[in-house]
């Protein structure tokens, strides 16, 4: 259940669904069913308002009024729109429904217990205007629990945008799979709890479909996933350097290194200029600590081909040392993170970036920005009015660069240059606090050492920055995530385990 599928697919997934036989007006009735058992599950008392639009969510909607209707609760439909334009299974739907139908208004909103939200669902692409809008105006206004039918109204199914106004729902009871604007913000924050139903769309459909975007979980990227090994050493667990920076911004390496050593490299070593050894030395005791100052040193210090993975970035200084260093690891045979200054580095240069990416001939390459980073980097792809949705920018940044891409938030997404994608949505507030991007950083590395795949590292230490945080809880820092690992490990490995058991 981790596959998000944008509107389109879902579209095409019931198309498949019932050219294989199913009748539409099936797959409704098994959808309006599940939305009546979220609504008795949640109501209570008996009054129920639903809100109703003129398309397949509304034809859902009434599904749910009659169902609901029969087990006894008081039930009215407000439609929203001229219920003769209904067309398809929304109207046989409409038609089953005996109870009353009112014409939409606010004041319709009053007088009930809980409030049924199917007025437009996830297929919305244009600003809700009108009595739409002061229909889910009045919903949020209500004060009783707001179940949306598939996605809140207001809310783009494939971006997460919200359309000038959305449903803010305490439960969402969506079909088959989740879609995009589930996951990313801001749709995540007007869902509520999501539950995704069974209404008879056969997994089989996915083959046909191929949707390239996940939930950030487990099963993702599980089977690429390092387990320690009873023959393993701490070489075969590779080696992971960070490049420090200068006397007065160590903290941020040590930050990385520190993540990469927790996340399972067998080695890890701070590069540090002369000048910060001995700082970066007192504070390390695991980690390693060796002199490398500039592109020169760096790149021999990365000829050993032992030292297979690198990040670039954190607290290392923005300008032309930065860029010959990171052209200096491009050339090397290591996998590179590139992080905070070293994307900075290049907003005045972002094609000799893709050039010496596009070099390494496959090798692996991990761009790392928060939003600033981003626009700096890539103004063309930001400053587009054609491109809104942070995924869709994520995808043409890594098909621009030949990097993996981390676009990172609350929603953070691992875009590939082959399509693929992934969203996080375990990450908790509290790693907004600073150093949290430098150990993730270093934890991409760590997992790139142990010859994890770029895009499953990095969605793999995506997730597990946010169960870390999680474990910690309030009062996080960021020399807290990566002592929170351990337990996060644990379950971790457990759950692989008995994945690989389970399978055939």
């Amino acid at each position: 259940m981790i596959e998000l599928l944008t509107t389109a697919e879902m579209a095409e997934a019931d198309r498949l669904t019932i050219a294989g036989g199913t009748p539409g007006i099936d797959l409704m009735e098994n959808a309006g069913r599940a939305v009546a058992d979220s609504v008795s599950a949640v109501l209570q008392g008996r009054r129920v308002v639903i809100v109703a639009g003129p398309g397949n969510n509304g034809g859902d909607g009434f599904v749910a009024a009659r169902h609901l209707a029969e087990r006894g609760y008081l039930v009215r439909v407000s439609f929203v729109g001229d219920r003769k334009r209904l067309q398809g299974d929304a109207a046989l739907a409409a038609e089953r429904w005996s109870g009353p139908v009112e014409e939409a208004s606010p004041v319709s909103l009053t007088d009930c217990d809980i409030v049924v939200d199917a007025l437009f669902g996830a297929g919305l692409d244009r600003e809700v205007e009108g009595l739409p809008r002061a229909m889910i105006k009045a919903m949020n206004g209500a004060g009783v629990p707001l179940i949306a039918v598939d996605l809140p109204s207001g809310v783009n199914g494939t971006t997460g945008g919200v359309m000038g106004i959305a449903v803010n729902a305490t439960h969402t009871v969506t079909f088959f799979r989740r879609k995009v604007g589930h996951l990313l913000l801001p749709g995540r924050l007007h869902c509520g709890a999501i539950q995704v139903a069974d209404i008879g769309i056969p997994d089989k459909v996915l083959e046909q479909i191929k949707p390239l975007t996940f939930a950030n979980r487990p099963e993702l990227w599980g089977r690429a996933f390092p387990p320690p090994r009873a023959d393993g050493h701490k070489y075969s667990r590779g080696h992971a350097v960070v490049v420090s920076g200068g006397l007065s911004t160590t903290g941020a390496a040590r930050l990385a290194a520190r993540g990469a050593l927790r996340a399972g490299a067998g080695l890890t070593t701070i590069a540090s200029p002369r000048e910060a050894l001995s700082v970066n030395a007192a504070s390390s005791l695991a980690v390693m600590v060796r002199p490398v100052d500039g592109a020169v040193e760096l790149a021999e210090f990365l000829a050993d081909r032992r030292r297979n993975a690198v990040v670039l970035g954190p607290g290392g200084g923005v300008g032309q040392t930065m860029r010959d260093q990171v052209q200096a690891a491009l050339a090397s045979t290591a996998a590179v993170v590139l992080d905070a200054d070293a994307l900075t580095s290049f907003a005045e240069a972002p094609a000799a970036l893709a050039s010496a990416i596009a070099k390494r001939a496959g090798l692996d390459v991990v761009l790392t920005p928060h939003e600033g980073e981003f626009s700096r980097l890539f103004k063309v792809i930001d400053n587009d009015p054609h491109v809104h949705a942070k995924l869709e920018k994520a995808r043409l940044a890594a098909r621009t660069s030949g990097a993996v891409f981390l676009f990172k938030g609350a929603d953070t997404v691992v875009a590939a240059p082959d399509g693929r994608a992934s969203i996080a949505d375990n990450a908790p507030p509290t790693l907004a606090t600073a150093g949290s991007g430098d150990v993730l950083s270093g934890m991409i590395a760590g997992l790139l050492a142990q010859g994890m795949p770029a895009f499953e590292a990095t969605s793999a230490a995506v997730w597990l920055h946010g169960e870390a945080a999680a474990e910690f809880g309030p009062g996080l820092i960021s020399e807290d995530l990566p002592e929170a690992l351990p337990p996060v490990y644990r379950r971790l490995f457990e759950e692989l385990a008995k994945a690989r058991a389970a399978r055939p």
